[in-house]
């Protein structure tokens, strides 16, 4: 997918199909690649659009998770789309959650899958240990149902990002700032459809999470993946695509 990447202005993104807007938010570690095969897959019946988010752009003052939803605001005004559907993973869902509750009206339909906004345990309870490459590991490794996921290739750039400076002073700045902004207090004014997709095995985000949001959302259904950590569209992805599918389908979007 990065061979796809489309430069316009100040904005990143790729983009395959046509059709409704389906808007994928990727997480605070997260890269296109994660969302690949759901890419593949609804980019058959939808304009599937992912924006790389300005997480390492934004001044360190200015990095937080609302002014991460505004720019995911700029871009959808930059590209006139103005009804979408937002897909969001583990910070992307945060992310959608936020835009939501301040763009209410731009938004048809939000999907969730291991999104903080309630509780998260994304590190433990100490900040990323630069330089101890083990540790970074079972780290990456946790974020999975089976570690083997947990490719080198997936831990070495995890790696790079906690020991460049300019990268891990953001990384810190917008999971300090995701704490802050606690949505459980906005989610009963979202009125839209929402999908809860969720890994029964997820430690970062866990199953209790996934029930609140579907206790404090006024329209969800939440559907489980068993055998399936944080980050269930890319260890389970064809479960993911044919749950999320039936969902879009029975609900008509």
């Amino acid at each position: 997918m990065q061979g796809e990447i489309i430069q316009e202005g100040k904005f990143r993104y790729v983009q395959k199909g046509e059709g409704p807007v389906l808007l994928m938010l990727h997480g605070l570690f997260g890269a296109l690649s994660n969302f690949k095969d759901v890419f593949d897959h609804f980019s058959k019946s939808y304009k599937v659009i992912i924006p790389i988010l300005p997480i390492y752009e934004l001044p360190v003052l200015e990095t937080n998770i609302k002014n991460i939803a505004s720019y995911v605001n700029d871009f959808l005004k930059f590209k006139g789309h103005t009804k979408v559907n937002l897909l969001g993973n583990s910070l992307g869902g945060h992310i959608a959650l936020i835009y939501a509750s301040r763009f209410t009206v731009h938004v048809n339909s939000i999907i969730l899958t291991g999104s903080s906004g309630l509780y998260e345990s994304a590190m433990g309870d100490t900040y990323p240990r630069r330089g101890n490459y083990e540790w970074i590991e079972e780290k990456v490794k946790v974020t999975f149902y089976d570690p083997k996921m947990a490719s080198k290739e997936l831990v070495d750039e995890c790696y790079d990002i906690v020991n460049d400076k300019t990268k891990a002073l953001r990384i810190l700045a917008l999971a300090k700032s995701a704490i802050r902004h606690n949505v459980g207090k906005d989610l009963s004014s979202l009125k839209m459809p929402v999908c809860l997709i969720w890994g029964k095995n997820d430690t970062i985000t866990p199953p209790q999470v996934a029930e609140e949001f579907h206790e404090l959302l006024p329209d969800s259904d939440l559907f489980w993946i068993d055998k399936c950590g944080h980050a269930a569209m890319m260890e389970r992805p064809e479960e993911f695509n044919e749950t999320l599918q039936a969902w879009l389908k029975k609900r008509g979007i």
